[in-house]
């Protein structure tokens, strides 16, 4: 039996949203000046008044942009060192754990950015949809290649990845309404489970 498992990361695998954490971790006096400076606008979004994707843009890029990819990829290392797997559910370790990988391909797909989600999708063993941050000669431009990976856009970017694969079972997991498209689609879709 061929199955595929789609897995979001935030929140449903984590305890904690990891884009603040892994900011924060970046550098704290800059983390801390532009998420006072962001605070209207997370007002603003949280009353559905603003658009996530330019928030969200807009307050990496604030810390981000201008940096080297290499500094970026061994904070990300770092950051995944320090953390995993404290911030990782243990439930949901178990469950990943005991996955029979024959016959088997496990999807981690979230709005985070690729940036900092890719030392952890490479520990838990599995291909990696996410945010894609873009690099022009080696530096963030503070931009995204494509469009947030969230929404109707998890499911787009899931069979990007998958491209005319068949399987038996196609199983989801998620915490949120950025992934309900991704749960409906699925045979099975399991919200907050390991919560």
């Amino acid at each position: 039996m061929k199955k595929l498992y789609c897995f979001d990361f935030d929140g449903t695998l984590t305890y904690k949203d990891t884009m603040f954490m892994y900011l924060k971790f970046y550098d704290s006096t800059k983390y801390r000046i532009q998420f006072l400076k962001h605070v209207p606008l997370f007002i603003l979004l949280k009353l559905k008044l603003a658009e996530t994707e330019k928030v969200k843009k807009s307050f990496i890029g604030s810390i981000l942009k201008g940096q080297t990819q290499e500094k970026i990829e061994l904070k990300s290392k770092q950051f995944f060192e320090h953390h995993y797997p404290k911030i990782v559910r243990e439930n949901a370790l178990d469950f990943i754990k005991n996955i029979d990988r024959s016959n088997t391909q496990s999807l981690l797909v979230t709005a985070s950015l690729d940036i900092w989600v890719k030392p952890f999708a490479e520990e838990l063993k599995m291909q990696l949809v996410s945010t894609r941050a873009e690099f022009k000669n080696g530096i963030f431009t503070g931009n995204f290649i494509g469009k947030n990976c969230n929404g109707k856009e998890k499911l787009v970017r899931i069979k990007e990845q998958i491209n005319d694969s068949k399987y038996d079972k196609i199983i989801a997991f998620g915490d949120t309404s950025g992934d309900r498209p991704m749960l409906k689609w699925a045979n099975e879709g399991h919200y907050q489970f390991f919560h």
